[in-house]
Order: structure tokens, then sequence, then C-alpha cells
């Protein structure tokens, strides 16, 4: 056996004692059986608390799980029985890349003996990555029994699930292990149950008891590509949901913006304001001329009359300027600071020179003669454009790049800002027929150029959004998880297109959920085109180490479909990331150009909209709209909302349009 002792961790799952941890008596137990009875093998590393709450208990099971020292066993306790609070199945079973229908029958079978009620419990067990997951009842007694029943095997159980070599494991046979583990044969088994042997390894009774906690468990409804083609569902089971209900589940779990603090350089571009800005200092900072002209002391009278002598000069590059006494001029530019004591300043033109300097290249006289002047003729006052401490921006406002914001930052002084973290977005196809766009040479039978990649990488970048580029998953389960958890780890949100129909290869929700312990918020739109669109939110963790959620949309294979569910679904979740409001694409009225069929389903049907010489919008149809033609995306500017129905909407309807991109003229 294991030299060192195994790593265990508890999970605690009470509402109760996740208020007060004094509640909880089963943990104190469980970490006594595991010392008394666990023959040294054990060590209890960490101890936890959650309320019954199976996102809760999701992600503190992947903490543990998923990490590079994971923990050997889990043993939960709490949440196993019928009450309408208990989930801890619902939270696990998703969680599984095996069950171990086996340990579910030891454990059964030894608290039957002590009591019927036992049948009131629906135990898990089974093995994600390298750990070892078991669920007990919350009653300290029954706790204590149900682990004292498995606790001699799980030690081989945990080894065999971390890779040890299981050829030298079972060398010897069945009696080196009972005798290793420190039990009998007639202590592993019921008296009545001599197959038990087979049963564990997943014969007979075994694995039809597995099948009756996956279909009876309602937290995950995608396939379980473990059982084959013939046992996947028929129809799908998530809800058809309307376009209204689907964009108020992206609205609701879309995580919140992350405020990072930015300078005021060009990467600050396509930002949005997390805070109110301040003007730091005044604009202008000094009292100066608007003109070309002479700085003077204005007379109280208002009549500047006679020949004055030009005594400085004052340019709007820095410098000492010396003070002005009445009755003289200091020659300036505009936009240069006034000589101290100066009041005002007179436009050239309205000047005459008297004499000039020796060398003639200098002005040393000017006449003047006007009526009507007054102090401050001419002259930017200090803050007159902008005064120190006012509010120059306000939070929710986009840094453009037409240049006026980040401008304004600049003049005040601002060299930091606090703004929404632009999000990097994941881009992956999936599919085994699916080849890169360009790749030469003729297509082989089956074989389909992936259209979707480049057109959604395009279509996010044109939105302003960094893009990173994940490649082609193929239609396996191990490979895409990996493929997903990359893009988890690199990127804010990820979009994938392809395998969320009802094909035996779409492996898309059964990974999300059963193997990244995802959330599928709605996997079926009442639409055309789109149907299948999934939208999902995943636990992972951050480059601080802390748990956070990742939005996943899984859009339909079909070219139009992925892009019409972008900029339908995904984009208002990659304007919530950015801060920016409105989300979603601008919504303006416009006249159909020509009659329109309507389908049973809302149509979001592709059009170009013009601009007439009357000023009103008008939506011409892209032509045939079946989701796989690549054609009707040429020159669409706008989607078209055309309701469900029968017949068509006549030419001059007035209808909604959802543009894509800038309207045209006619």
């Amino acid at each position: 056996m294991a030299s060192a002792p195994l790593k265990s961790a508890l999970l605690i799952v009470s509402t109760t004692a996740a208020q007060d941890a004094a509640a909880d008596a089963s943990g104190p137990i469980l970490t006594q059986v595991l010392k008394d009875e666990g023959d040294g093998k054990w060590e209890v590393l960490e101890t936890a608390i959650v309320s019954d709450d199976v996102l809760q208990i999701q992600r503190q099971i992947i903490a543990w799980t998923d990490g590079p020292d994971g923990i050997n066993l889990i043993v939960t306790t709490g949440g196993t029985g019928f009450a309408s609070s208990d989930g801890t199945p619902e939270a696990v079973i998703p969680l599984l890349h095996k069950q171990a229908p086996g340990l579910v029958h030891g454990m059964l079978a030894a608290s039957l003996q002590v009591t019927p009620f036992a049948m009131m419990s629906r135990p898990v067990a089974g093995v994600r990555n390298k750990s070892i997951i078991v669920t007990l009842p919350g009653s300290p007694k029954g706790a204590k029994e149900n682990l004292q029943a498995i606790i001699k095997t799980l030690p081989h159980a945990c080894l065999q699930a971390s890779g040890a070599n299981s050829r030298v494991l079972h060398s010897g046979g069945v009696k080196k292990l009972e005798s290793e583990a420190g039990i009998s044969g007639s202590e592993s088994q019921p008296a009545d149950q001599g197959h038990h042997c087979h049963h564990h390894h997943g014969h007979g009774h075994g694995q039809s008891h597995g099948n009756l906690v996956r279909h009876t468990n309602p937290s995950a409804l995608s396939n379980d590509p473990s059982l084959g083609p013939s046992r996947r569902h028929r129809e799908s089971p998530y809800p058809m949901l309307s376009v209204d209900d689907a964009l108020a589940l992206i609205a609701e779990h879309t995580p919140e913006p992350e405020v990072i603090t930015a300078k005021v350089d060009g990467t600050i571009i396509g930002s949005v304001l997390a805070e109110d800005v301040s003007a730091k200092e005044n604009v202008p900072a000094f009292r100066a001329s608007i003109v070309d002209g002479y700085a003077y002391i204005a007379p109280k009278n208002g009549h500047f009359k006679g020949v004055f002598p030009v005594t400085a000069v004052s340019h709007a590059a820095p410098g000492e300027i010396g003070s002005l006494k009445d009755g003289e001029l200091a020659r300036i530019t505009t936009g240069a600071p006034l000589p101290p004591g100066a009041t005002s300043v007179i436009m050239v033109e309205d000047t005459i020179i008297k004499t000039m300097t020796d060398d003639g290249k200098e002005e040393k006289e000017i006449e003047i003669d006007v009526q009507g002047v007054k102090e401050g003729d001419n002259v930017r006052e200090i803050g007159s454009d902008i005064k120190e401490g006012t509010t120059i921006l306000k939070k929710g406002e986009l840094i453009s790049a037409v240049g006026g914001e980040i401008g304004l930052l600049a003049a005040v002084g601002v060299a930091e800002a606090k703004v929404y973290r632009r999000p990097v977005i994941g881009i992956l196809s999936t599919g085994d027929e699916i080849i890169e766009h360009n790749r030469p040479g003729a297509l082989k039978l089956g074989e389909v150029r992936d259209t979707n990649r480049i057109t959604l990488m395009s279509a996010v970048k044109e939105w302003g959004f960094e893009v990173v580029d994940l490649g082609i998953a193929k239609d396996k389960r191990g490979s895409l998880e990996e493929t997903l958890r990359d893009g988890l780890r690199r990127a804010d949100l990820l979009i994938t297109s392809g395998g969320v129909s009802m094909g035996e290869l779409d492996l898309l929700k059964p990974t999300i959920e059963r193997s990244l312990g995802g959330t599928i918020h709605f996997g079926r739109v009442a639409m055309k085109p789109g149907k299948p669109t999934t939208f999902a939110t995943v636990p992972v963790k951050d480059n601080a180490g802390q748990r956070v959620s990742k939005a996943i949309f899984s859009l339909p294979g079909n070219p139009a479909s992925a892009l019409v569910t972008f900029h339908l679904f995904v984009l208002p979740a990659l304007h919530k990331l950015a801060g920016a409001s409105p989300v979603g694409l601008p919504k303006v009225p416009a006249i159909l150009s020509h009659e329109f069929s309507l389908d049973p389903r809302p149509e979001y049907h592709r059009v170009v909209v013009t601009v007439g010489n009357d000023g009103l919008l008008s939506a011409t149809s892209t032509g045939g709209q079946r989701s796989s033609k690549v054609g009707s995306l040429r020159s669409a500017n706008a989607l078209v909302c055309l309701p469900s129905g029968k017949g068509v909407l006549e030419k001059g309807t007035k209808v909604d349009v959802l543009l894509m991109n800038n309207i045209r003229g006619a």
C-alpha cells in the first residue's frame, strides 16, 4: 500500500452549519472514523462547510479535485435525503467522470441491516480526475455507519484512481487484496450476495443501479455519452425558451465586469469608465490670450488712445515674462499667458506700427485709438474651460477612438482612470468534419471548411474585443474537455460552434455539464435560425486563485445561425462584461421593401437596410434564409425581427430591425 498517508477532505453540506459551524456534529465523527478505523492510511487535510446549494457544493468539490495536488478522497455529509433542500447527489453526479455503484451498494447494504429507513438515503459515489467522491447522510450515526462500511476498500480505490499500476495492485488476487485491506470475504459482502465481486465491476444489478441514479438526476439534462447512441435523448430535454427569456437569463448569469486601473494612453481606447472622472487642474491653468495682438492695462474710461512702447513679448512657449506697467504693451500670440499686471488684449488688426527697432525687425512703438475697451477683453480666464474638481466624464462613458474623451482626460492631467477590463474572447469550432478554411486541395467526402471560426473572430474584433483562437476540437470527450479547459484559462468568455444538436457526437452540452461542472441555463430557443443555441456558466479559478464564473456560448454549426445568434445573444454578454450600456444591437424602425414570408417561429431575417431620399429606412432581404446558406450573410447589415405566424408581411409594413453595421445610402 502507499507509504505516505492518503489525502482526504470532508465537506459538510448544511445551511445551518454554514451559519454556525458549532452546529456540525458529523465532521468530527467522520474525522475520528478515518483516524481510528483507517489503519493510519488517511490524513484529513481540509474540512469545509457549505449551504444546501448545488453551485456551492460543486465549487468546493472542483476546487479539491481539479488542482495540481488533488485530494485522494472527498467525503460529503448531508443533503442526500428526499427533502426539497437536499441536492448533494444532484450537485455531485454531473461532476463524476466515473460512477462507483459498488461503493453505493456497500453503504446501502450495511445501512439496511440497521434500519429499513436506509432506503430513504440517496448516496452517490464515483471518480473525478484522480479523486474518489463519496456522499454520506447528514445524520452523524448514518454518516458513521456508511463510512465504516467502505473504509477498508477505499485505499485500494484511491490508489487506482490516482493512476497506480492496476496489474501490480491486483497481483496475488482478491485474497491478497482483502488481507492488505484487513478484511475477509465474509465481511466484504452480505451473506446472500455471493456475486458481489462481479457486481462491483459493473455487471448485473450494479450497472442497472448506476443508470437509475443517473436518469433520476434533474440537474444534468444532457446526454450521457458513455451510454451510446441508443440511450441518447430522442428529444431535447431542455425547455424551449423565448428570445426575451433567453436574453433575461444571459443578463442574470453573465458575470459582472472587472474594474482595473488603466493608463491614459492608446491602450485605454475602447474601455468604459468605471467611475466618474474629475479634473485635476484648471483649463486653462493661466490667463491666456485668445487672439494675436498686444497685452495692456485697460484704462478705466474705456478709451485706449495713444502711442505706446512694446516692452515685452509673450509666446505660447513657456517662459518668464516680466510685469507690465500702465502705458506699456507686450506683444502676445494666441494661447500665450498674459504678463503679470495685464488686464486685456487688443487685436493686432486694431493697431498701427508707429516706429521700428534700429534693425527693423521688431515693433518699437504702436499707435492705438479704440473706444469701449474693458478688463478681460480677448482673455481666456483661469478655469474658464474646465474648473479643477469638476466632473468631466461620467461612469459608463466609452473612451472612443475618435479622440475627444482621451484628449479631455489628458487636458486636465488625468494619467490613470478606473475602467472596466475589456474581456478576452476565446473562439472554438468543433466537429470531426471541420477542416481549416485555408487548407489547400480539394475537400474529401464529408469535409467542411471552417467558416464559423473566422467569421466569429472577425465579428468579435469588429466590436472591439480581443480574440483568442482556440482552433478546431474533434468530437472526442477528452479532447473537447481539455480544449475547453484551456480556453477557460486563456479567455473570459468562450464561443463555440457546432456540437449542440441531438446527435451522438454532439458533445458540448454533456462536456459542459458532466465534465466541467457547469450549469446550462438554456439549451433551446424558439427562433429561426438558431434553435439549439446554448448558454452556460462554468466555475473556474482566476489568476488569483479565487473561484469565479465564466460564460460559454455554444452556437449552432450552420454559418448563418452562428452569426445571427452571436449578434443576438453573445454581444449583450460581451457588452455587460465590458461595462458598456446599452447592451446588444441598436434597434431602429424600418419599412419592408417587399413582402416577407412568415414562419411558425419568430425569425431573424438577414437584410440590407438603406436610407432613402425621404430619410426613411427600408429593409431588403439578402435572399434565401436557410441556416446553412453562407450567401445570406453577404452584405447583410441588419436583422429584421419577423413575428411568428402564417402568410406574409406586406411590402411597406413597419418592422423593427437590429443594426449589425452601418446604414447605407439608397
